[in-house]
């Protein structure tokens, strides 16, 4: 049981990081452009997919589509920014396995 109460906290933890580093990324997006901003919002379609706990594992059409209309260099700063983002608070690293 505490197993699996600690997968659940820290599956909860790394969807609550998820959001943030999303929420993050996008807000400094709109500084360099709304173009980004608008594209990752339309990611939001895809959430069902990479949440913790998600039941479907295939991407829907919708999913694809917005995925495939996010600028490279959009989804790589966002990428980057999120990385960046435990160290700039003084948090360990975010080591993700797989």
């Amino acid at each position: 049981m505490a197993a699996h109460k600690s997968l659940l906290v820290s599956l909860g933890s790394k969807a609550a990081l998820l959001l943030l580093l999303i929420a993050v990324a996008v807000q400094s997006q709109m500084a360099n452009g709304q173009s980004c901003s608008a594209q990752l919002s339309n990611l939001n379609v895809c959430g069902p997919f990479v949440v913790p706990g998600a039941t479907s594992t295939t991407p829907t059409a919708d999913c694809c589509a917005a995925l495939q209309s996010v600028d490279h260099d959009c989804l790589c700063n966002t990428v980057r920014i999120a990385a960046r983002l435990p160290s700039q608070c003084n948090l360990p690293a975010v080591a993700c396995a797989n």
